[in-house]
């Protein structure tokens, strides 16, 4: 468990500023009131096996006692590096991306399954959208009692979607939160 160097920062920062924009200070400079101080630690990112986490700075210190070979995971891993210097976010950074996504689109109950199945999302399944969005902006996906399904990078502006066809794409699908179910035999 090491912190980012200069690159991998720069490389996470930027994919997280697309979903939350100017709200990743929100993000870096989160108080963390976990540990045993009184006074409220900070949260910071951490690189252990390719994969980014998320954590207070007080879990790190205590987790300075764990053999690097035997740590599995600390926090909430956010993402992976991948070989060629890219970052991929993966569904555990939801929470994350849902309290301070800057782009959302609500969907319709119905369509929520298909969704959750790995489809994209459909203009006949929007049932709001935020306004100015542009394509190739990224959204997370939302359903109408606000609770996150996924993320994705819109297709389609705004005002693009209030013109599509019912059958057009508005979201391509990214991410979504039954991975884990669809990803079962290589978790």
């Amino acid at each position: 468990m090491r912190p980012l160097d200069e690159t991998e920062t720069r490389i996470v920062f930027e994919k997280l500023f697309k979903f939350i924009g100017n709200n990743l200070k929100n993000l870096v400079e989160n108080p963390s009131h976990e540990g045993p101080d009184s006074t409220p630690g900070r949260y910071c990112f951490r690189l252990n096996k390719n994969k980014i986490y998320y954590c207070s700075e007080s879990l790190v210190k205590r987790a300075t006692n764990i053999a690097r070979p035997n740590l599995v995971s600390l926090g909430t891993c956010i993402g992976k590096c991948t070989h060629g210097g890219n970052f991929h976010l993966t569904v555990q950074a939801l929470n994350l991306l849902a309290a301070n996504a800057k782009h959302k689109v609500w969907l319709k109950p119905q369509s929520e399954m298909s969704f959750l199945y790995g489809n994209h999302v459909l203009e006949s399944a929007l049932g709001r959208i935020t306004e100015n969005i542009v394509a190739g902006d990224e959204v997370v996906v939302v359903n109408m009692a606000d609770v996150p399904l996924g993320f994705g990078v819109a297709a389609k502006s705004t005002q693009d979607c209030r013109k599509l066809d019912p059958n057009g794409i508005v979201v391509l699908h990214q991410g979504d939160i039954r991975e884990y179910l669809r990803m079962k035999d290589e978790l």
